[in-house]
């Protein structure tokens, strides 16, 4: 049967740090007050895995459709790479509190002690309070002796590296930067297939109900001073391009073309502000502020309509 523009239920999970504005801004069907923190939108994470909720394939799983597509699905070059384990995670975040100060590991390590990928990750800012700040790395050349004495006096706010942040803002983190989402932000991420973090303080919280990671932590931070992590827009649309993806911003008030072919990769519009129609293959399918859609490598001429204004990013493997 042929492939379509295909959309997939959000998983959602509560965090203690988690707000509302996942329901109230980017209208995910949340019932009750539940502190939901995370809307995993896309996903190929072991039992956490997305299931499509349109078109024919409806109830099928990211990894099924995979074992059926491959290359249809996701680019020959990209199901030579990674078989059936589709690459990326997607997300929303929202916080009313700080998350625990945190660092993943790189491939190389995450492989050794967890036969998994690593996580390099991006940060889009949807919306964020006027005093909202992350903490990327350090401000200033550290090392593991000054990381623990500033941990043990809770002082660590004097060496991290804090960002203030505002909505339209992007953030590279690669692995092995120590990094922590403050309050009051909603942020849509990024990331490769991992689900490993390495916690490395949480701000006075029950440690008992969320272990700390310290001694696995420590060997794979990268003690060097933060650098060129706030990403600005190249090139009208370009924001990030690496081995583990590329992501392109897309502000549009009028009907725009896309042709990816030439990467034989699938294509992932992530919309944070806005309406758009999004045709492939011949189908339409409307994408608004808060979903994700999924389009087949090979479905790669796309056409974007807005339906008055909108953002999106536009993710895929180069």
């Amino acid at each position: 049967m042929k492939l379509y523009p295909l959309k997939f239920k959000p998983i959602f999970k509560e965090t203690v740090w988690g707000g509302n504005r996942l329901k109230s801004l980017l209208h995910k069907n949340i019932s009750g007050d539940k502190k939901v923190g995370e809307s995993w939108e896309l996903s190929a994470v072991r039992g956490n895995l997305s299931v499509v909720s349109n078109g024919y394939l409806k109830g099928n799983n990211i990894e099924e459709l995979i074992e059926v597509y491959m290359g249809e699905l996701v680019g020959e070059k990209v199901y030579e790479q990674f078989g059936n384990e589709f690459p990326l995670l997607i997300k929303f975040l929202d916080t009313t509190e700080t998350l625990s100060l945190q660092v993943h590991p790189d491939d190389a390590t995450a492989a050794e002690r967890h036969h998994a990928f690593g996580k390099n990750e991006m940060w889009y800012i949807v919306a964020a309070d006027a005093d909202a700040k992350i903490a990327l790395g350090f401000g200033k050349d550290s090392n593991l002796g000054e990381l623990l004495e500033h941990v043990e006096k809770n002082t660590l706010h004097e060496i991290l590296n804090l960002e203030n942040v505002k909505a339209g803002d992007t953030f590279y983190v690669p692995a092995g930067t120590l990094h922590a989402i403050g309050k009051n932000i909603t942020l849509a991420e990024i990331q490769q297939t991992s689900d490993i973090t390495y916690r490395v303080y949480d701000w006075g919280r029950n440690e008992k109900n969320r272990p700390l990671h310290t001694d696995l932590a420590m060997d794979v931070i990268d003690y060097r001073a933060a650098k060129n992590h706030k990403v600005e827009v190249k090139d009208k649309s370009h924001l990030i391009e690496n081995k583990y993806f590329t992501t392109n911003l897309l502000n549009l008030s009028q009907a725009a073309e896309r042709n990816l072919s030439e990467h034989d990769s699938f294509i992932i519009y992530v919309c944070t502000s806005g309406e758009a129609k999004i045709t492939a293959g011949g189908q339409a399918e409307k994408i608004a502020a808060g979903e994700t859609l999924l389009i087949p490598a090979a479905l790669s001429d796309v056409q974007v309509a807005p339906q008055g204004s909108v953002t999106l990013l536009e993710v895929y493997i180069k």
